[in-house]
């Protein structure tokens, strides 16, 4: 044994003894404070991080003096205190010291039968765990008199060529070498690093008297809650196994239920007692590992309750209604993306999963229905009242109805912002995209699976948008839980917040959700989903196939009064809350038939040949429609479009302010690139306002903004800034043109690029703050030069990502808008940030 004067030793565990969680881990300290509470724990000594580093690398501390705190027979257990519980470490060692004299004197307190069955559990788990030897001779025996001991002993001896160690120093040696050098293992370092430890971070042992659950009186170990680890909800739940003779029975106790029976009212008591006390004092809901002996309760440790991200929430609002902890540490305690589990079903984790299909997490939230192939298949079977799951190769504006029908939605192609992520997060029906190993035959009406399987229209599938797995068959779902703690959560987020949080909504639908959800107003209106129903779908096609701007205005003309009547509808929702309209965006194209049986209806609605309309759809086809004629440059070119919307607006305006709050519309022109360009629709939005209050006879006042998606225009945003009263960042498009790549398709290398560190994190899902943040940084200060009071937001799906509204929160935005159900989500998210910061100025 190695001794070295200058390496740190030990500290024994006591109410002043200078331990840290910093130098001793947090099993290390939770340990001094049950001290500190006057609870019965046995002696325990702690080597801080240092320590175990040096006993890694073959440096020990004095281990006979550190033993010899323990009487002149010890019987310790070493267990793992690294800085963090979710880090880690290795499993905790039971029964260092236990030899051939131990077990005699043992074997006079609590009998020859339980003093042999704790050697041979000592042997066993020595030979196997730290000696490394095959398993095979130690186990199986059912005998564990003298006899097997004897012959463990053998056996040891014959593989290892030297005697079983029974110097309780060598043992304890032995065991922290081996504990220290499985710490800094390459997979343990992954393990936790991909916890978030750092990759030096350290581990802490504790030395234990043993405490055993064994004797003649009532005598056994267990571990207790008094929280359900699902719901939060009090409860009392634990194992207790009476004659216990080795804690690690008790790892099933791990997902265990209302087990206690065999102990004592009196100990109940005493475990009740102490779990109060310890949620009081320590500011947590603790599971206690305890023993037993003789009737005296024993608390060897006492461990954060485990919880799903509904119990995690819940018991940090008890605990703050209590007055244990203050509103804004119950807001620090629960992650942000956890709260998705709360707002949509959830796969039951403890359920059996048949994965048949795997892509892409696009929008979480779990369903279960009936396959089918189209759009008109999914609107069919929700008005049958039978759910479906929508399977496409990939998803297109005529899609959306049928998604809105569709419990669930696959897709073959694209990747976390493409058109079928995009809706489906906005509408909140899960959906997994660029599942692009599954085959999908639609002359057949099949789906082959990953592994071969073969799927029909008709049979059953569940979808789990939240790891991006389709499951064959039906899954146990786990329903919302949208509760009166969920409600008083959010609104404490409300008040530590200090940026603004809107809803990218479409729909009534969506708004209501967004008032629900708590959204401060809309902060995008995509204007082309409310042409997607079948009615004005036909109108829709009829304006795009008119030969002159008077046909055009006539077919607008019959849409106008649709269009108000949405806008009415969203401005009574929100009741005065601001809401921003983005101008008809996408080409064209996506609005014209693609299968025959549609060419040959919108054919005879406008009297033409079947081949006529072909040809006509055809020569408006682009060759890079996403660069092409759309935005404002489709407003340009054919205003009528842009004049009509505008009406409409307006119109919606003055219907809903003479019922309610007053309206101030913000109408947001798309994928600006050059100043002339906002001044040209500015002149006809105004021309149009101007006709609306004379026709009205009545005012109204609104805000003209663009959306900032090209990098020119983040570029040239001192000057556009001049004709806008605000810029939203449409953070989707905005990475796409910086990065040259097409949001739809990169998922099929994204994966690929990240694992070998091309990018550090898919630039759809996570904002890329050195390249596109640059332009934002860049847009935001010009614009602001310009004018000073210009409102600045992003709107992109970006808006709901934690890491881009801390980018936003620094750069001075004004507020991020985010999907419906992700506005939870960002509102938790500002305000851990505002808290943080918060905490660090003090």
């Amino acid at each position: 044994m190695q001794k070295q004067a200058d390496i740190p030793g030990f500290t024994a565990i006591t109410p002043t003894a200078p331990i840290s969680a910093d130098r001793h881990g947090y099993r290390a300290k939770c340990l001094q404070r049950l001290i500190r509470l006057d609870m019965t724990v046995p002696r325990t000594v702690a080597l801080d991080f240092t320590t175990v580093r040096a006993i890694a690398a073959g440096q020990m501390p004095d281990l006979a003096a550190l033993l010899a705190g323990f009487g002149t027979a010890p019987l310790v257990s070493v267990r793992p205190s690294s800085h963090d519980p979710d880090w880690g470490g290795p499993g905790a060692f039971l029964n260092i010291g236990m030899n051939d004299a131990r077990r005699a004197t043992l074997a006079v307190e609590i009998g020859d039968d339980a003093s042999h069955e704790i050697y041979a559990r000592f042997i066993r788990a020595f030979a196997i765990e730290i000696a490394r030897l095959d398993p095979e001779p130690f186990e199986g025996s059912t005998d564990l008199g003298a006899g097997s001991i004897a012959e463990m002993l053998a056996a040891y001896e014959a593989e290892t060529e030297v005697a079983f160690p029974q110097d309780p120093v060598e043992q304890l040696e032995l065991v922290l070498t081996s504990m220290a050098r499985a710490w800094d293992g390459t997979t343990a370092r992954i393990l936790r690093q991909a916890k978030g430890a750092p990759p030096d971070a350290g581990l802490g042992l504790v030395v234990q008297a043993m405490a055993h659950g064994v004797g003649r009186g009532e005598c056994g170990e267990g571990v207790i809650q008094f929280v359900s680890s699902d719901t939060g909800m009090a409860d009392t739940l634990g194992r207790f196994l009476p004659q216990c003779f080795d804690r690690s029975a008790l790892t099933a106790a791990r997902g265990f239920g209302a087990t206690m029976s065999g102990l004592s009212a009196q100990a109940t008591e005493t475990l009740t007692k102490a779990a109060s006390l310890i949620r009081q004092r320590l500011c947590e809901e603790m599971m206690i590992e305890f023993t037993v002996e003789n009737g005296k309760v024993a608390i060897l440790d006492a461990v954060r309750v485990a919880r799903r991200p509904r119990a995690a929430l819940r018991i940090a609002v008890s605990l703050a209604r209590d007055g244990v902890i203050t509103q804004n540490d119950a807001l620090l305690r629960v992650e942000p993306g956890a709260l998705t589990e709360l707002m949509h079903r959830q796969i039951d984790p403890d359920g059996a999963r048949d994965v048949a299909i795997r892509g892409i997490a696009a929008s979480p939230g779990a369903a279960t229905g009936r396959i089918v192939f189209t759009s008109n298949a999914a609107s069919a079977s929700a008005a049958r009242g039978e759910a479906c799951v929508m399977i496409r190769r990939e998803t297109s504006t005529e899609d959306v109805r049928g998604m809105h029908s569709a419990a669930a939605v696959v897709t073959e192609r694209g990747g976390i912002t493409s058109h079928a992520a995009v809706i489906a997060r906005g509408i909140g029906v899960p959906c997994v995209v660029g599942a692009s190993s599954m085959t999908i035959d639609r002359r057949e009406g099949t789906v082959t699976a990953d592994d071969g399987r073969v799927f029909r229209a008709g049979d059953v599938l569940t979808v789990d948008g939240s790891s991006g797995e389709v499951l064959a068959g039906e899954a146990t779902l786990l329903e919302p839980s949208l509760d009166d703690a969920f409600t008083d959560f959010m609104t404490w987020s409300d008040a530590a917040r200090d940026i603004g949080v809107r809803v990218n909504a479409d729909t009534g639908a969506e708004a209501l959700m967004a008032v629900k959800f708590g959204a401060e107003g809309i902060g995008l209106c995509r204007t082309e989903h409310m042409f997607v129903e079948a009615d004005r779908l036909t109108l829709m096609r009829e304006m795009i196939f008119a030969d002159t701007p008077e046909d055009r205005r006539a077919a607008l003309d019959r849409l106008l009064p649709m269009q108000r009547a949405d806008f009415t509808r969203l401005f009574n929702i929100m009741q005065g809350r601001p809401v921003c309209i983005r101008l008809f965006d996408p080409p064209l194209h996506e609005f014209l038939p693609t299968g025959q049986e549609d060419v040959r209806e919108l054919a005879g609605a406008l009297g033409l040949p079947a081949s006529e309309v072909t040809r006509r759809a055809q020569e408006m086809s682009e060759y890079n429609p996403m660069l092409g004629m759309r935005g404002v440059r489709l407003g340009i070119t054919v205003p009528e479009i842009y004049d009509m919307q505008a009406q409409a607006i307006f119109e919606a305006t003055l219907d809903a302010s003479a019922h309610g709050d007053p309206v101030v519309p913000e109408i947001m022109i798309p994928l600006v690139s050059a100043k002339r360009e906002v001044e040209l629709v500015k002149a006809r939005v105004d021309a149009v306002a101007a006709a609306v209050r004379t026709e009205r006879n009545q005012d109204f006042d609104y805000l003209l903004g663009v959306m900032v998606e090209t990098p020119r225009a983040a570029l040239r945003a001192g000057d556009i800034a001049t004709h806008s009263a605000f810029m939203s960042f449409g953070t989707n498009d905005l990475t796409q043109m910086t990065y040259g790549l097409s949001r739809d398709d990169a998922g099929r290398f994204m994966g690929a690029y990240v694992s070998q560190g091309v990018y550090p994190e898919d630039p759809f899902h996570v904002l890329d703050t050195e390249g596109v943040g640059e332009l934002l940084t860049i847009g935001a200060e010009r614009g602001r030069a310009r004018k000073p009071d210009l409102i600045l937001s992003i709107c992109g799906e970006h808006g709901g990502d934690i890491d881009s509204i801390a980018f936003c929160r620094a750069a001075g935005f004004d507020y991020v808008s985010c999907s419906p159900f992700r506005v939870p989500v960002a509102k938790l998210a500002a305000a851990q940030l505002a808290i943080r910061a918060g905490i660090g100025s003090r």
